[in-house]
């Protein structure tokens, strides 16, 4: 089983919006026995909370129901070892990341858009201060992001 992990702040907007993306895609390829996904948070503030209600309403109307089963959690030590990618949604969570995960696991960690291939933008903008128009961008983004992340994982399962 090969494990992905995405990450944001507050694991409240862009990483579960991510992860529920990620998960529709994985059930339409039919890969739910080779590949899983979860989502986490660098910051702990939200720990227990759903995500964020214009997160949930956008994901919901697009197909994405699994964003209402979350709750938010921080990135534990453990996920260093249990995840085999780490995909951090900015710059800023990455060098988070980065600072906390041990040596051996440091090859997991990634942004989660550069790890995807070829988009206009390497991060994915925090949505939570903003309008609802930020929440379409961050689902746009992730719809590609996730796409792109599956078929390079999918490419390394062969």
């Amino acid at each position: 089983m090969f494990r992905i992990l995405l990450v944001c702040m507050g694991n409240i907007c862009r990483s579960p919006t991510a992860c529920s993306v990620m998960h529709a895609q994985i059930a339409r390829r039919q890969l739910a026995d080779r590949v899983e996904v979860d989502s986490a948070g660098t910051y702990a503030g939200h720990k227990g909370e759903k995500a964020d209600r214009r997160a949930i309403q956008l994901a919901v109307a697009r197909g994405y129901p699994h964003i209402e089963k979350g709750r938010a959690r921080r990135v534990l030590d453990k996920d260093f070892e249990q995840f085999d990618l780490i995909l951090a949604m900015d710059r800023d969570n990455l060098k988070q990341l980065q600072r906390t995960c041990p040596p051996s696991q440091q090859h997991k960690l990634h942004l989660f858009l550069a790890y995807a291939g070829e988009l206009n933008t390497d991060e994915v903008p925090d949505p939570y201060y903003g309008n609802a128009q930020g929440f379409e961008v961050v689902l746009g983004l992730c719809e590609q992001g996730s796409q792109g992340v599956l078929d390079r994982v999918v490419a390394t399962l062969v």
